[in-house]
C-alpha cells in the first residue's frame, strides 16, 4: 500500500519547539512537505497535528522519527493511500 498523505496526532513536550520538531522531522524523511498546527497546551506536552504528504511515506521511519525527536504519536487521523491524494473537499461533498 503506497500512503501519500498522512494525518498524526503527536504528543510532545514543550521542548524541542514546533519549529525544531519540523524542521527536525523534514531533514531526517524522505517526503515532500510536512505542515504542524500546535493544537492544544497542557502543563506538561502539547498536541500537535503534523500533516505529511510525499510519493511513498513509511510510516515504521516516521514513528521511530518522531520518538527520536522526544515526541509520540497518540493517533492517526488520516491516511490517503494509492495513485493520488484525495482532497477532503471531495470526502466532504458526497
Amino acid at each position: 500500500m503506497t500512503i501519500r498523505r498522512v494525518v498524526l496526532d503527536v504528543l510532545k513536550p514543550h521542548e524541542p519547539g514546533l519549529r525544531d520538531l519540523t524542521a527536525g522531522m523534514l531533514d531526517r524523511l524522505d517526503v515532500e512537505g510536512i505542515t504542524a498546527t500546535l493544537i492544544e497546551i497542557d502543563e506538561d506536552v502539547r498536541t500537535v497535528r503534523v500533516v505529511i504528504e510525499g510519493p511513498d511515506l513509511d510510516m515504521d521511519q516516521i514513528d521511530a522519527v518522531v520518538t527520536d525527536l522526544g515526541a509520540s504519536i497518540h493517533s492517526i487521523d488520516q491516511l490517503s493511500c494509492g495513485d493520488r491524494v484525495v482532497p477532503d473537499q471531495a470526502i466532504r461533498q458526497r
